[in-house]
């Protein structure tokens, strides 16, 4: 849960109520800031469990602050990865691969929120590989 103070908020890893995880894959993704909140952005956490890849056409724009691990992101002009204190940034229309090698997590902050812009996009099929986390 956040800890709030007027306009200022605090997450943590532990604060999504909801996380959800591609497929069988062990990828998840938890919102802590999204389209019902009063914000303008999304901002949350994900977690990779291991070696693992997902292809995203990306239909926002978006930083990618890497928490834990080696993030990797495979883009038409060939991979860029990212490792503890280190960011990646991704514009609209970028057609990439997330992957990782080992363990990672993340935090991602998305303008505007990324599930919005994904459903009204052409890419909106990609929410499909999503379910809620058991």
């Amino acid at each position: 849960m956040a800890a709030r103070n007027d306009a200022v908020e605090k997450f943590t890893v532990g604060s999504p109520d909801v996380w959800w995880q591609r497929g069988e894959q062990k990828i998840f993704l938890g919102d802590v800031l999204d389209g019902s909140n009063d914000v303008k952005m999304s901002v949350g956490y994900a977690r990779y469990e291991g070696a693992e890849s997902n292809p995203w056409t990306v239909t926002y724009d978006e930083a990618l602050i890497v928490t834990k691990g080696r993030f990797i992101v495979d883009g038409e002009n060939g991979p860029v990865a990212a490792g503890p204190g280190e960011i990646i940034y991704l514009r609209a229309g970028a057609k990439v691969v997330y992957r990782t090698e080992e363990p990672t997590e993340l935090v991602y902050v998305t303008y505007p929120h990324w599930y919005e812009a994904t459903s009204d996009s052409p890419k909106a099929a990609q929410l499909a590989e999503f379910h809620r986390a058991d």
